[in-house]
């Protein structure tokens, strides 16, 4: 080689030495304020808020990275990823196919994950990537429609069949008019449970799923209480059960006149049924924080504890005898609790085995209402009250 080509070489060399260390200079120099973050720091950041699960793993199945999510799902458990997310790796390391694995929970807790889909990809380098996905709520909505399907199918059996047997009885006996009328008046109370069944199923199916009701107006508190007494009036003189109520209030809400009196006739007919003849139930109302509470106290069997949170599915019935006794629908407390969601409110239950129940329809109330001065006559065992802030926790 020649001494001008040598030169040449040397000189070239030295201008790369020069640019790569500008380069590795520039790299660790801090960025400048207000500089944003690099591609790869966005791409971090990315996998960490995932709302899926993501995880990465070498050939020899160690993690590299992952992500909260993934620890969320059961994919991570003390810095190892799940054995069947390694072996679904190992399977998928040397393809350039993605796959698809179930990583449920072998055991579900509570409202916890119970199904976990994942896919696997290969990144190349005997690398893969793990995403999986919640699919829980979506199994459980399902397993609540096949529920549902089946409750309403066994539950119009029941009133269909027994129409049917005794027509065939009143045929039977039409040469006697006593048992003829004694059948008729069955028929009569079955066909009657039948209509309430299907008004009912009707009216959940409208308001399951919905939004506010579109056509709100502002609705008079003493109003709704006063129509939901008279639609109950029959059934507590039936029972032998006085319905006290306390001082009417200047108290107002948004909402649909017509499904707040229903809920609130739901919670009467709910109160009546499972109490004592004689004993007592009350209406109380006032306004907390913002929101009117409605309370409906009665004296009755009370709710064991392991039966409070289901009271409001469909169908639930803490004392399945004494419903079929009383002839409810089993639909009552979950209309209830749809009209008071659409109304962006709730219902709370207070409740005390042999002691009684406390159910309070709590709704926002209308602005500008203001505190009535009210006297409270809200009959709840003083247990209660100091517990739960009278009955509505």
């Amino acid at each position: 080689m020649t001494a001008p080509a040598t030169f040449a070489l040397a000189l070239a060399a030295a201008a790369i030495g020069l640019l790569v260390g500008l380069a590795l200079a520039r790299a660790r120099r801090p960025r400048a304020a207000g500089q944003g973050p690099t591609a790869a720091e966005l791409l971090d950041r990315i996998v960490r808020s995932s709302n899926n699960g993501v995880l990465v793993l070498n050939r020899f199945g160690d993690l590299v990275l992952y992500n909260r999510r993934a620890e969320a799902l059961g994919l991570v458990r003390l810095n190892q990823a799940d054995a069947r997310a390694r072996k679904a790796a190992e399977r998928a390391a040397d393809g350039d196919e993605p796959s698809e694995i179930d990583l449920s929970p072998l055991a579900v807790r509570g409202r916890g994950p119970a199904a976990v889909l994942g896919e696997v990809r290969p990144l190349g380098d005997g690398f893969t990537v793990i995403e999986a996905v919640d699919h829980s709520e979506a199994v459980r909505l399902e397993a609540t429609r096949r529920d549902f399907v089946a409750n309403v199918s066994h539950e119009l059996k029941t009133p269909v069949g027994a129409i049917a047997l005794l027509a065939e009885a009143v045929l039977d006996a039409a040469d006697d008019a006593d048992e003829v009328r004694r059948f008729g008046e069955k028929i009569l109370g079955e066909s009657t449970r039948l209509g309430k069944l299907v008004t009912e199923l009707i009216a959940l199916s409208r308001l399951q799923g919905a939004e506010k009701p579109p056509d709100l107006t502002v609705v008079d508190v003493d109003t709704v209480v006063a129509e939901a007494l008279g639609r109950t009036r029959l059934a507590a003189e039936a029972a032998d059960i006085d319905i006290t109520t306390d001082s009417a209030v200047d108290l107002t809400v948004e909402g649909d006149r017509t499904l707040l009196v229903t809920a609130l006739s739901n919670l009467l007919d709910n109160a009546l049924a499972y109490s004592q003849r004689g004993s007592p139930v009350s209406i109380s109302r006032k306004l907390v924080d913002g929101h009117v509470e409605v309370a409906v106290t009665d004296r009755g069997i009370g709710i064991a504890e392991a039966d409070q949170q289901r009271v409001f599915e469909r169908f639930y019935r803490a004392d399945k005898a004494r419903s079929r006794a009383t002839g409810g629908t089993g639909l009552g407390l979950a209309i209830v609790k749809h009209v008071a969601a659409n109304h962006g409110g709730e219902v709370r239950l207070w409740s005390s085995p042999g002691v009684g129940s406390t159910f309070t329809l709590r709704i926002p109330a209308h602005q500008g209402a203001r505190p009535p001065g009210q006297r409270d006559e809200h009959v709840v065992p003083a247990t209660a009250q100091d517990s739960t802030g009278g009955g509505t926790s």
